[in-house]
C-alpha cells in the first residue's frame, strides 16, 4: 500500500511538470516581467495558500499572451463569457511598444489601441459590473502602462543649466497615443457610478497614488492635465485617501522648494489643492494652517514662480477669504520671500499683495501695516518703472484706500519721503503722474497731516544737506593741510 502510495504522488508530480512546460513562456511584455515592482501586496487581500473560489461564475486569470492578436468584440460576446474576454484584453494592453520608429510593430500598436478604446466604452456604458478580479487586474494593466521612469529634463540632457522653462519647447511623450487611453480608461473606472470604493481602495491605494503623483513631474503637460483631472476625482471618490494625498503633495512642495526648485507640476498639484482649500470647513483645522505656512507661503522663494504664481496666489487668497485672520500671517509671509533683485518677481508679488490686501480687515491690517508699508515705499522709488507704477496702482483699490486713510497717521510720514522723491527725481512719466495722483489724494484726507509731513521731510533734507556740506568741508580742509607740508597726495 506504501509503494502505492509512492508511486501515485511521483506520478502526480511528473503530471505537474509536464503541465508546466507545456505552458506558453511569458512574454517579455507583460506587466509581471516589465516591471514586478508594481505589485502591490495587501493584507485584505487572499494569501498564495488560500484556497481558489468555488465559485464557477468568476472569471480566471487566463495564462500569459505570446503576441498580440485580435480578439472578438466584448459587445459580441455573451454575456457569460465578457468577463473572461475583459480579461484577456487586459492582457493585449499590457503589451509595450517601441514608438520612436512609427513603422515598428505597427499592426500590434494599432490592435492595442482599438482594444483600450473598446475597453474605455465598455468601463464607460456600463454594459456589464466588473467582477473585482477585473478591476485587480486593469489597475495592473494601468500600472505598468503609466508608472515608468520619465526622460530626463531637456536641461539635463544637454548638460546646461536649467533655462528659463516658459522659454522651453513643451516635451510631448511619444507614446502618448496609447498612454492617453490609458488614462482615460483609469479617470472613467474612477468617476463611474458602478465602482464600489470599498473594493477599489484595495487596488487604488497609497502605493499607487504615490506613484501617480511622481508622474505629476512629467514635462508633457498633456499627461499633467489628465493627472490632474484623476487625482482630484480620486480625492473626491476616496476619502479615506484624503489625509494621506494632501501630505504627500506638501513632501513633493517641501523637495521643490528645499532641494531641486525644478518640477513640471507644481501649478497642477496647487490647482488641485485651491479647490481642495475650497472645501475646508470652518474653523479651519490647525493642519490646514500649518500647510500655508509651511508649504504655500515658502513656494514664493523658488525663482520659477511665475510658472505657478496664479495658482499659488488663488490659493493663499481662499486661505484669507476663509479665515481672515490669517491676512497678518499671509502678508509677513510675502515680505518675508520678497525679491530684491528680480523686478519681474516684484509685480507679481504686488499683484497679489492687492488681492490679500482686498479681503484684509481693519484689526489685521494695523498688526502689519508699518512693514508693509516700509515695502511699498521702496518699491514706489524703484527704477523699474513697472515695480513703481504696480505699487502706485493700490491706490486705486477702494479697500485699500479706506484702509489707509484710516490709519494715514502713521502711513503717510512713511511713504511720504517716497513719494516727493518721486516727483523730483523720477525718469519716468507714467510713474511721475501717478504719484502726483497719490500725492494730492493723501493732501485731500488731511491737509494738516501732509503739512507737518512735507515740513518734517524739509527739515531732514536741510540736515542732510548741512551733513553733505560738513563732509565737503572736512575734506577740503585735509586737503589744505596737506597742501601746505607739501605732502603728495596718492590716489589708488
Amino acid at each position: 500500500m506504501f509503494k502505492k502510495i509512492i508511486k501515485g504522488s511521483r506520478k502526480h508530480s511528473k503530471s505537474d511538470s509536464t503541465d508546466a512546460s507545456s505552458r506558453p513562456p511569458r512574454s517579455g511584455n507583460t506587466g509581471s516581467d516589465l516591471n514586478p515592482n508594481l505589485v502591490v501586496n495587501h493584507a485584505s487581500r487572499p494569501g498564495q495558500g488560500a484556497p481558489p473560489s468555488t465559485n464557477s461564475s468568476s472569471p480566471m486569470v487566463p495564462p500569459p499572451m505570446c503576441a498580440v492578436e485580435p480578439l472578438p468584440l466584448l459587445r459580441d460576446t455573451p454575456v457569460s463569457e465578457r468577463q473572461n474576454l475583459f480579461m484577456r484584453k487586459l492582457q493585449i494592453c499590457c503589451f509595450l511598444f517601441d514608438f520612436t520608429d512609427v513603422l515598428k510593430s505597427a499592426r500590434e500598436k494599432e490592435i492595442k489601441r482599438q482594444t483600450l478604446l473598446e475597453l474605455v466604452d465598455y468601463i464607460q456604458s456600463g454594459s456589464g459590473k466588473i467582477t473585482e478580479i477585473c478591476q485587480e487586474e486593469m489597475i495592473k494593466m494601468v500600472g505598468i502602462n503609466i508608472f515608468r521612469s520619465l526622460p530626463p529634463a531637456s536641461h539635463e540632457n544637454t548638460g546646461q543649466g536649467a533655462s528659463d522653462p516658459e522659454e522651453e519647447e513643451p516635451y510631448l511623450d511619444p507614446t502618448w497615443p496609447h498612454l492617453q487611453i490609458v488614462y482615460e480608461l483609469l479617470l472613467r473606472y474612477v468617476v463611474s457610478s458602478d465602482t464600489d470604493t470599498k473594493v477599489a481602495k484595495k487596488y487604488i491605494d497609497h502605493s499607487f497614488i504615490l506613484k501617480l503623483l511622481d508622474l505629476f513631474d512629467s514635462e508633457d503637460p498633456r499627461e499633467r492635465e489628465f493627472l490632474k483631472t484623476i487625482l482630484h476625482r480620486i480625492y473626491g471618490k476616496f476619502m479615506v485617501h484624503r489625509p494621506f494625498i494632501r501630505k504627500a503633495i506638501n513632501n513633493i512642495f517641501y523637495r521643490f522648494i528645499y532641494e531641486t526648485e525644478r518640477h513640471s507640476g507644481t501649478g497642477e498639484l496647487l490647482e488641485i489643492l485651491g479647490s481642495i482649500i475650497n472645501g475646508f470647513a470652518l474653523p479651519m483645522k490647525e493642519e490646514h494652517k500649518l500647510f500655508l505656512v509651511r508649504a504655500l507661503i515658502p513656494l514664493h522663494k523658488p525663482k520659477p514662480i511665475a510658472m505657478y504664481h496664479q495658482q499659488l496666489s488663488y490659493c493663499i487668497i481662499q486661505f484669507v477669504e476663509k479665515d481672515y485672520k490669517l491676512a497678518d500671517t499671509v502678508i509677513r509671509g510675502l515680505l518675508k520671500y520678497w525679491p530684491l533683485t528680480n523686478c519681474q518677481k516684484e509685480v507679481l508679488f504686488l499683484g497679489e499683495l492687492e488681492e490679500v490686501l482686498e479681503a484684509t480687515q481693519f484689526a489685521e491690517f494695523q498688526r502689519c501695516m508699518v512693514p508693509l508699508f516700509r515695502q511699498i515705499a521702496r518699491c514706489l522709488n524703484s527704477f523699474h518703472f513697472q515695480v513703481a507704477e504696480r505699487a502706485l496702482f493700490l491706490w486705486n483699490n477702494e479697500h485699500i484706500v479706506n484702509l489707509i486713510a484710516l490709519n494715514r497717521q502713521v502711513i503717510l510720514p512713511i511713504i511720504f519721503e517716497a513719494l516727493e522723491r518721486n516727483i523730483h527725481g523720477h525718469w519716468n512719466q507714467a510713474v511721475h503722474g501717478l504719484t502726483m495722483n497719490v500725492r494730492k489724494m493723501f493732501m485731500e484726507m488731511d491737509a494738516d497731516l501732509f503739512d507737518e509731513c512735507q515740513r518734517e521731510f524739509a527739515e531732514k533734507e536741510a540736515r542732510a544737506q548741512e551733513v553733505e556740506e560738513q563732509r565737503e568741508m572736512t575734506w577740503k580742509k585735509l586737503a589744505d593741510v596737506a597742501a601746505e607740508r607739501g605732502d603728495n597726495m596718492l590716489t589708488v
